[in-house]
Order: C-alpha cells, then sequence, then structure tokens
C-alpha cells in the first residue's frame, strides 16, 4: 500500500481499566486498519495505525471519545512516515 499513512496517537484522560484497548482493536478490525494499542505507565494508552488516510483519520477520530466508560480528555496525533510493517492490529502488553 504505497499511498498508505500512519500515525502514533496518544489518548490521555481515564483510559485504562474501561476496556479501551480492547475497543480500539475492534474498532480497528471493523474501520480496516492495522497496527497496536497499548497502556503506558502515566495512565495514557498509545496507538500507532497505518491504513489509507480516510480510515486512519476515522480512527483518530474514534480515538477523540473510544468506548463509553472512558473519559477522554486530549488526543496527541504525530504523522510518522508509512512502513506497512503489520498485518493486523494487536493489542500490547
Amino acid at each position: 500500500m504505497s499511498d498508505g499513512v500512519r500515525a502514533r496517537i496518544r489518548v490521555r484522560g481515564i483510559v485504562q481499566g474501561v476496556f479501551f484497548r480492547q475497543t480500539t482493536a475492534r474498532e480497528a478490525d471493523r474501520i480496516g486498519v492495522t497496527g497496536w494499542v497499548k497502556n503506558l505507565p502515566t495512565g495514557d494508552v498509545e496507538a500507532v495505525v497505518e491504513g489509507d488516510k480516510k480510515k486512519v483519520d476515522e480512527m483518530i477520530a474514534w480515538c477523540h471519545h473510544g468506548p463509553p466508560s472512558a473519559r477522554v480528555e486530549d488526543v496527541t496525533v504525530i504523522s510518522e512516515p508509512f512502513i506497512g510493517e503489520f498485518t493486523h492490529f494487536s493489542i500490547e502488553y
């Protein structure tokens, strides 16, 4: 996928212990993007998402609210060079 994009997403707020990672993985599969999501020691959640621009943008938009039990306070997105290294979306531990 030469026209792919990659984004590193950091989500702050009440985002751990609320099934954020599991719901993000489910949403990523539904949208059709690849990458990973993990909890950070700071209490934030980080994800790296690859796919076509429209799908990555849809995933970023979803991260602004997350699952119903989350309380997202801030989302930071950093564009990175597309690598195409993922075959699926995973939860990192």
